[in-house]
């Protein structure tokens, strides 16, 4: 397990094996089984701020340009500016940040906000999150070559390389001395040890014992016969996520005479993550299904219109968040776009 690069990572890698181990001796018989050395290698792909655990690879600004505009543009915006639900991630630096190391509008409370080049202290945080998270409709989806691309595209847009500028394993460690906030990070708080120890808090309190004000007065509360007259709400609510159950309503009738296409149109939406944007009846990022159903209603070219947005995407019909341009085939879109038409039915 010494390849586990993180501690924390490195803790919980050991504990799976170990636990495994266990249940091999019959300490918990039938309950998991050890981790193999490909799925730790698989979780195992954290890059620390001194780069070790970088992959080899490069990607210039230009091919990091065209992944962008194609995977990323949609929702932080073409030149990283981000629409209404996401936060900019360039912008508020300045060629003195890059040359002293600390943001200067981070202490400017006049500045409207703050974008992730003006809190980044490491390129391996971007770097990082980018290959694991990004794009959020199919993460981990991008090659280690297009991760090196769009993290150049990104320090271009800031200004931090030029535009013929290719990064890669051997120079990374150059560019995070350009990092506009890379001297911003410190360790002299109170949740983390300084050199010198750990310092005082930000907040020292002490607690009101003595000469304190009335007691509050309760003004009303809810009788006891209707506190549970429902049940314990508490036992009632979903841990995770907003999860709905199968609409079983009408199910006879769909049975018998089929879905109106839903299942193959809802297989297809599946297949081309129109469902990480779109739900069948509730906004995600964009408009329901049936939002959409609702408005064409009416329109006699409606399942041509649609097929042809679907396939070129857009914004400004439903707000300031654009829908890219989806690479599928006209059979698949017009499906799609007979079934909105239809009024998405289940």
């Amino acid at each position: 397990m010494s390849s586990c690069r993180n501690p924390a990572r490195a803790a919980i890698a050991a504990a799976l094996v170990c636990a495994g181990a266990a249940q091999a001796q019959g300490r918990y018989p039938q309950i998991g089984r050890a981790a193999t050395p490909q799925e730790i290698a698989a979780w195992d792909i954290d890059v620390r701020p001194d780069f070790k655990g970088l992959p080899k690879g490069a990607g210039s600004v230009a091919q990091g340009m065209a992944v962008w505009e194609a995977k990323c543009a949609s929702c932080h915006g073409v030149f990283g500016e981000s629409n209404e639900v996401f936060s900019p991630i360039v912008g508020g630096t300045t060629a003195d940040d890059i040359r002293s190391g600390h943001v200067a509008r981070l202490d400017d409370r006049s500045f409207p906000g703050r974008t992730t080049l003006m809190k980044l202290s490491t390129v391996s945080t971007l770097w990082d999150t980018i290959r694991r998270a990004m794009p959020w409709t199919a993460p981990k989806s991008l090659t280690t070559d297009e991760v090196y691309a769009v993290t150049a595209y990104i320090l271009n847009l800031g200004g931090i390389v030029p535009d013929d500028f290719s990064l890669s394993d051997a120079n990374i460690a150059e560019v995070q001395k350009r990092l506009p906030n890379r001297a911003g990070m410190t360790t002299a708080h109170a949740l983390w040890p300084g050199a010198g120890g750990r310092v005082r808090p930000d907040v020292n309190a002490t607690a009101c014992m003595t000469n304190c004000g009335p007691a509050p007065a309760i003004a009303s509360v809810l009788p006891a016969f209707a506190r549970s007259a429902h049940g314990n709400l508490a036992e009632q609510n979903r841990r995770v996520g907003a999860q709905h159950g199968i609409d079983t309503a009408s199910g006879g009738a769909k049975a018998a005479g089929g879905d109106g296409g839903g299942a193959q149109a809802l297989a297809l939406a599946q297949k081309y993550s129109c469902v990480a944007c779109h739900g069948v009846e509730h906004r995600i990022v964009g408009p329901a299904f049936r939002e959409v159903a609702t408005r064409y209603a009416g329109r006699d070219d409606a399942v041509a219109y649609l097929a042809g947005k679907i396939r070129s995407g857009g914004s400004g019909i439903w707000g300031a968040v654009s829908m890219p341009a989806q690479p599928l085939v006209d059979a698949d879109a017009r499906t799609i776009a007979q079934w909105l038409s239809d009024g998405a039915p289940k």
